[in-house]
């Protein structure tokens, strides 16, 4: 299938401040896009890109005092299958797991593993290691954990979740990575467009979306514990520790959002794809 990915996001600064922006589709999703990926702005100002510590695709820019308006449109070409599932995939001893994935088994900023340790091995030491164990994490997240837009907040880390029992899709996720690497499993977290594909249109605008990726067997995998169900057309932006290592834009300045639109929509067949 044909996904039209999109953003029209605006922001007011009271004066001039430097933007980080992670708002381009990941690297290793390069050779599906069917348009190219740029982000613009109005008004123009000049923009550096670069790669970050994770892969991901960064953009940097300094905005002028008053609104800029970031703006972006491609085409990608997926699959159409749902998340991939695979329930014989198994855990990897740490002493034997690729070096690069060790950072995904530590605390970070809205993870604390130390202090959920106890609780995740009361909650899942019994349950089978690998796909299993990980699957048990995202059915107690999802099923104890309420959505609650109202009550999330940027500071809100995984045990504030725990005890809380509410947030945004990011929190479900912080808290399920929490638990997987309570339990010795790396686990990442991931930001991207996940749009009503295959499934009843949600009654809010689109937003993006959070989930994360576990480290099984030879390669990691999606999971994600507020939809808890594998899900077609899925994009990836970035990942990284948390939600402070994917943030989709970041302003060193006081900055008020004005506009935010996002577009995440697969193209019917039969429909000129470039329209």
């Amino acid at each position: 299938m044909l996904i039209r990915l999109g953003y029209d996001i605006g922001l007011s600064f009271l004066a001039p401040a430097p933007v980080t922006a992670l708002l381009s589709v990941h690297p290793s999703r390069y050779a599906d896009l069917r348009e190219p990926d740029v982000v613009t702005t109005t008004p123009v100002v000049p923009i550096e890109q670069f790669f970050d510590l994770f892969g991901n695709r960064m953009s940097r820019f300094v905005a002028p005092a008053g609104e800029i308006r970031l703006q972006g449109r491609t085409l990608i070409e997926d699959t159409g299958l749902p998340d991939a599932v695979h329930w014989g995939a198994r855990e990897i001893p740490v002493e034997r797991l690729p070096p690069e994935t060790l950072r995904y088994l530590l605390g970070s900023r809205y993870c604390e593993v130390e202090l959920l340790s106890p609780i995740a091995a009361e909650l899942f030491g019994h349950v089978a290691p690998g796909w299993a164990r990980v699957q048990a994490i995202c059915d107690w997240v999802h099923t104890r954990v309420s959505y609650s837009f109202g009550q999330s907040s940027p500071t809100r880390t995984a045990l504030d979740v725990f005890t809380g029992r509410a947030g945004v899709c990011r929190d479900f996720q912080h808290l399920a990575i929490t638990f997987c690497r309570a339990m010795h499993i790396p686990a990442r977290y991931a930001a991207g467009y996940l749009g009503d594909i295959g499934v009843p249109a949600a009654p809010i605008p689109m937003d993006f979306s959070a989930w994360f990726e576990v480290y099984l067997e030879d390669r990691w995998w999606t999971f994600d514990a507020r939809h808890n169900t594998p899900r077609q057309g899925r994009v990836l932006m970035a990942t990284g520790l948390d939600a402070a290592d994917a943030a989709l834009t970041t302003t060193y300045g006081a900055a008020t959002l004005t506009h935010f639109e996002v577009v995440s929509d697969e193209v019917p067949a039969g429909a000129h794809p470039f329209a």
